[in-house]
């Protein structure tokens, strides 16, 4: 696969057989060539767990300490004083049962989080199959399904992350942007596998942590040193 010149730049600032320290990887990866545009740094952490089994599921939430760099759009499914209360938190829309056809046949997904209250599951619920394959169903694991609309939204506009396994056993998260230079990056880094590490299932065998690595959108990936 012949790849572009800049990701060919990129590509000479790496070795693949190294393993880097977290922050020696985000160094390289703040003097790789920049497009037009600030990419996401994204990690990719392959667990040895088996996703299929129920009791060996790895999925939570995360603060990171410097936000990702892009602000997060809430929609809030709540009636009466929640849905006030949803607004004046500032989530970005608010509303419940006369979303569902605008969901359903109008393909609207102009928001990155969805926060239902406990009420308003039923009606959510109507939502799963256009909801669930893009990650958006709420969930009470991550938070997303509470009466605190207040606390959500505030934690999910101050850089709140969902970290979930899937099919291949492997997480993918986007944990901040290039600009924000390495020492930022590599706070947030540390909190993501701080959490990652801590949800450890009880079922999981042997080695828990089996890959690590770091790239940006369009760049080549660096593997962490894990000892």
């Amino acid at each position: 696969m012949k790849r572009g010149k800049r990701y060919q730049e990129a590509e000479k600032l790496v070795d693949r057989k190294k393993l880097y320290d977290a922050k020696e990887a985000l160094d390289i990866i703040e003097k790789m060539p920049k497009p037009k545009f600030d990419e996401t740094v994204e990690l990719h952490v392959k667990l040895g767990v088996d996703s299929k089994q129920a009791d060996q599921q790895v999925r939570g939430t995360v603060v990171l300490p410097n936000g990702t760099g892009k602000t997060q759009k809430v929609l809030v499914f709540a009636k009466g004083p929640k849905a006030e209360e949803a607004e004046k938190a500032g989530a970005d829309f608010v509303g419940a049962e006369e979303l569902i056809p605008k969901i359903q046949n109008e393909n609207w997904f102009d928001y990155d989080v969805v926060v239902a209250t406990p009420d308003m599951m039923g009606v959510v619920g109507r939502l799963g199959k256009v909801l669930g394959p893009k990650g958006l169903m709420p969930n009470p694991k991550s938070g997303t399904v509470t009466m605190d609309v207040t606390k959500a939204i505030k934690e999910i506009k101050s850089g709140k992350v969902e970290y979930r396994l899937d099919k291949t056993n492997i997480i993918h998260l986007g944990f901040g942007k290039v600009s924000f230079g390495a020492e930022k990056l590599a706070e947030n880094y540390d909190a993501i596998m701080g959490a990652i590490i801590k949800a450890k299932p009880a079922a999981a065998k042997g080695q828990y942590i089996r890959s690590v690595s770091v790239s940006t959108t369009m760049g080549p990936g660096l593997y962490i040193n894990q000892k």
